[in-house]
C-alpha cells in the first residue's frame, strides 16, 4: 500500500467518479425520456446508450491528448523556472541514449533487446497515450452520432450519416470545450510552478527555490 498508494487512491477515484456519472447520466437521460413519451431503460442498457459513450469518450480523449502533447512537448521545449521543464542549459538524465546501459542487469529488457524492441520501447509513453487518445476519439465519435441519430429520429427528422455528425459543429464543438480546458490546466501548472510551491510534492521545486531555477 505504502509502494503503490498512489496509484491505488487515483483509481479508486476514478472507479468512484466513474460509477457516479454513470447513475447520474442514467438518471438524466431517462428524465429526457420522460419528456419525449419514451419508455427508461436500465442501468445495463444506459451503459450502451449513445449518451453515456459520447460523454465518456467526449472526456478522455482530452485527458489523453493532453498528456500525449505534453510528454511529446516536453522532450523539445522549455520553460525556465518551471518545475514542469528540463533545464534550458546542461544535459538531462532523460536525454542520455539507453543503449549505453545495454550491458546493464538492472536496465529494462527492451534496453537490454536493442534494436527495434528499443525504438519502440522510448517512444512507448508518448505513443501508449496517443493511442488511448485515438481509442477515446473513436468512442466519442461512435457514441456522439449513436445519440445524434437517436435525438434527430425522435423529432420526426431525417436520419442523419455519420458524416452528418462527424462533419458538423456539434462533434466538434464537443472536442473543443475539453481539449482547450485541458491546455490551459498544463498551461496553469508550468506556470504557476515558476512562482507557487507544495511542499513535499514532486510536482513543486523545493519550497526555498529560486523563481529563474528551472525544475527537473
Amino acid at each position: 500500500m505504502r509502494n503503490h498508494g498512489l496509484s491505488i487512491v487515483l483509481a479508486a477515484f476514478f472507479l468512484f467518479f466513474f460509477a457516479l456519472q454513470s447513475v447520474f447520466g442514467m438518471k438524466e437521460y431517462n428524465a429526457d425520456r420522460r419528456q419525449h413519451g419514451a419508455p427508461e431503460v436500465g442501468y445495463a442498457s444506459y451503459l450502451t446508450t449513445g449518451h453515456f459513450m459520447e460523454a465518456v469518450g467526449e472526456n478522455w480523449e482530452s485527458e489523453f491528448l493532453q498528456m500525449a502533447a505534453y510528454v511529446f512537448l516536453t522532450v523539445y521545449l522549455y520553460q525556465k523556472g518551471s518545475a514542469e521543464s528540463k533545464k534550458p542549459d546542461g544535459p538531462s538524465p532523460e536525454d542520455e541514449d539507453p543503449r549505453k546501459h545495454a550491458k546493464d542487469p538492472k536496465a529494462p529488457w527492451p534496453v537490454r533487446r536493442g534494436g527495434a524492441i528499443l525504438r519502440l520501447y522510448e517512444h512507448s509513453l508518448a505513443g501508449a497515450l496517443l493511442l488511448l487518445f485515438l481509442l477515446s476519439f473513436a468512442l466519442h465519435a461512435a457514441g456522439g452520432y449513436r445519440l445524434y441519430l437517436e435525438e434527430e429520429l425522435e423529432q420526426g427528422n431525417a436520419a442523419p450519416t455519420f458524416g452528418d455528425y462527424f462533419g458538423g459543429s456539434r462533434f466538434w464543438f464537443e472536442s473543443m470545450q475539453n481539449w482547450q480546458s485541458e491546455f490551459l490546466a498544463v498551461l496553469a501548472i508550468v506556470v504557476l510552478s515558476i512562482f507557487l510551491r507544495q511542499r513535499g510534492s514532486p510536482e513543486s521545486k523545493p519550497v526555498a527555490a529560486a523563481h529563474d531555477e528551472t525544475g527537473h
